[in-house]
């Protein structure tokens, strides 16, 4: 493993390969996260209860996110494994089947968010205080379902291509759009200086609903430019008379797919569970949990960046069946997200509360969010590594293993450790953090055991060049 990192370090071609296709990924992801930022601290400014009302339904709002990332995975890996076998016309078959997946998954998530939306607060435990404004705000943000998977599965598409550039413009501005439009709709209006200049400034004042509503504008235009984006690639060869289904090619796609989607949904409704448990500890540790969750997410940059460009190189590698150039990618982009990671869950470590304070001016909430994201800060190097190899696998179109180490960690560690915790011992949002961190490191002990064993290989027919 050490030898391959070290002889891909020194070949120019493949780091300019690995580089062209992450640094766009890892912008998407910065950018996502400062609307992340721009979203926690603007509502964390009206206080504690708008800030426990957006974070008690990001959980099911993850479980809906996962199902059209799953489908985005099995997108990617069909078409880089046909690019690199060559067999550009299966490539074009597995777009048009992103297409008709756009419109099943996008069509019935809308359907039924929209129908559990005025009952999930309560189900959630939130409380009473927060559950109307949690239950229009999950409304919101989900009626424009369809767009959403367009945007995911559709620029999925793209990466796969090699196309990373387009599908950060595009997301750069929803981002852009969804900051204005948060400036404008969550708070009321108000004079803003600037240079010494104070103007007076127009807002709606609809908090937590306008935080909803500039997010679903912006996923209404990122979903149609996405679209028109992957209409127009020569490589995808999208028009209507393309758009069949293809038993074979869709039958690659739900294989992959559905273990992905499966491992992401248990382990979203583990979250959700999760979340139910550290509601328990009151809407103070509940803000606190969930500004903590948003504050994170930058941290995660280079590993989730860097996955997209995993999963499409493992795919052209296992396309041209050499082993050489799977391992070479792989243990690379290990490295380089393992050093970057480590880098940032030190300053995550060192800063822990100043970066609360960004989100929140209430002092006991920033002072439970910094001792949760020092303790998660310790797992972030592990974290790097799990990230990657879930790339490399949903890339090679091996996700079954993925989806039972998820299954073991979450049921087997989290959700039993954080009852024991909670429920039986009492214990605050420290030790909440801690199952959540140990749960990490198992999947991550788990993944690379396997990895490492290498018996996964055999399936796919390498060659050692």
């Amino acid at each position: 493993m050490f030898h391959h990192i070290r002889t891909t370090l020194k070949d120019r071609e493949m780091m300019r390969t690995i580089f062209l296709l992450a640094w766009p990924t890892m912008m998407e992801e910065a950018l996502q996260c400062i609307v992340t930022y721009a979203d926690t601290a603007q509502v964390g400014v009206m206080g504690a209860n708008a800030s426990a009302a957006i974070g008690l339904t990001t959980t099911v709002t993850w479980m809906t996110f996962y199902p059209m990332y799953a489908a985005g995975m099995s997108v990617t890996s069909a078409i880089s494994i046909a690019l690199g076998a060559k067999d550009t016309q299966r490539a074009k078959k597995a777009a048009a089947q992103a297409v008709l997946l756009v419109l099943v998954l996008g069509l019935a998530l809308m359907g039924l968010t929209l129908a559990i939306s005025p009952f999930l607060p309560g189900w959630l435990g939130g409380a009473q205080e927060i559950r109307r404004d949690a239950s229009t705000y999950f409304a919101i943000i989900c009626a424009p379902m369809l767009f959403r998977a367009a945007s995911i599965i559709m620029g999925a598409a793209l990466r796969a291509t090699g196309n990373t550039k387009t599908p950060m413009l595009i997301s750069t501005l929803m981002n852009v759009i969804n900051i204005i439009l948060n400036f404008l709709f969550i708070s009321p209006t108000r004079s803003v200086t600037f240079l010494g200049n104070t103007f007076t400034v127009w807002g709606a004042g609809w908090g937590v609903t306008g935080a909803g509503i500039a997010s679903a504008i912006s996923l209404i235009i990122g979903g149609t430019l996405m679209t028109v984006a992957a209409w127009r690639s020569p490589v995808l060869g999208l028009c209507f008379k393309s758009i069949r289904y293809d038993r074979d090619v869709m039958g690659q796609c739900v294989r992959v797919g559905l273990p992905i989607a499966g491992e992401r949904v248990l382990f979203s409704f583990g979250q959700v569970i999760f979340t139910a448990i550290t509601a328990r500890l009151g809407t103070v540790a509940m803000a606190a949990h969930s500004i903590a969750l948003a504050a994170e997410q930058a941290f995660y940059i280079p590993g989730y960046g860097m996955q997209t460009a995993a999963a499409t190189l493992a795919g052209y590698s296992a396309g041209e069946k050499s082993e050489k150039h799977l391992m070479q990618y792989a243990s690379t982009i290990m490295f380089i997200a393992t050093v970057l990671m480590t880098v940032l869950s030190t300053a995550l470590f060192l800063f822990a509360e100043p970066i609360m304070a960004i989100f929140t001016p209430d002092m006991e909430v920033v002072r439970l969010g910094g001792l949760a994201l020092r303790i998660v800060a310790i797992s972030e190097p592990f974290f790097a590594v799990l990230v990657i190899l879930e790339g490399i696998f949903s890339g090679l179109g091996d996700t079954k293993a993925p989806f039972v180490f998820s299954l073991l960690s979450m049921w087997g560690v989290r959700i039993p450790t954080t009852w024991l915790c909670v429920a039986v011992l009492h214990l605050g949002l420290g030790a909440v953090w801690l199952c959540m961190s140990i749960d990490n490191i198992a999947r991550f002990s788990m993944m690379m055991a396997r990895f490492l064993r290498g018996k996964w290989k055999k399936r796919l027919a390498l060659n050692e060049s």
